[in-house]
């Protein structure tokens, strides 16, 4: 999951490339319905949910795990994005993402994006949901590395981002 809404974002490159190279016994899926979430209000968290609100958690169900990857704005996680979290809170038993192994990517240069990943960190933490610590990093992606079809394209990204794969893969085949 993106925490970004913008077209030409190197987070969304960079799950797009992670969904491009997975490999047997892994697939990839992205959800790509955050910008068209309402605004989260408790009052709305009841069925029928509203049909984004309900794809967002159908999604979250039916994966064994998922990572995340989101930009940094005004110091914290984009309001979108923490829009679609809050919208994590409910779902009837305590959320979907409840237990849910997840793993998070910072793609920005050094010094720059640790005040979402922190955010993202104690939001998920708040919500149930289990990191998988090894599989949690910063893979810097220079927009410069995102080829014309949207992927990323350089070779220490794909390199690290095979080891994110490997260690999520691992958690997933121990449990």
């Amino acid at each position: 999951m993106s925490g970004s809404t913008r077209g030409g974002s190197t987070n969304t490159a960079a799950l797009r490339t992670v969904q491009a190279v997975a490999t047997a016994p892994m697939t990839a899926a992205a959800y790509e319905g955050m910008a068209g979430l309402l605004a989260f209000n408790p009052d709305d968290d009841c069925e029928p949910l509203p049909p984004t609100v309900a794809e967002l958690r159908q999604q979250i169900a039916a994966a064994d795990a998922v990572l995340f990857c989101t930009p940094e704005y005004a110091g914290g996680l984009p309001g979108s994005f923490k829009n679609l979290l809050d919208w994590t809170v409910g779902g009837g038993g305590g959320g979907e993402i409840y237990g849910k192994p997840v793993a998070w990517i910072n793609v920005a240069v050094e010094g720059r994006g640790d005040r979402a990943t922190a955010s993202l960190a104690q939001v998920l933490g708040y919500v149930g949901a289990v990191a998988i610590e090894p599989a949690c990093r910063r893979i810097p992606v220079a927009r410069t590395a995102v080829g014309p079809d949207g992927l990323v394209t350089d070779p220490r990204f794909l390199a690290d981002m095979a080891e994110v794969l490997r260690a999520i893969l691992d958690y997933l085949s121990a449990s």
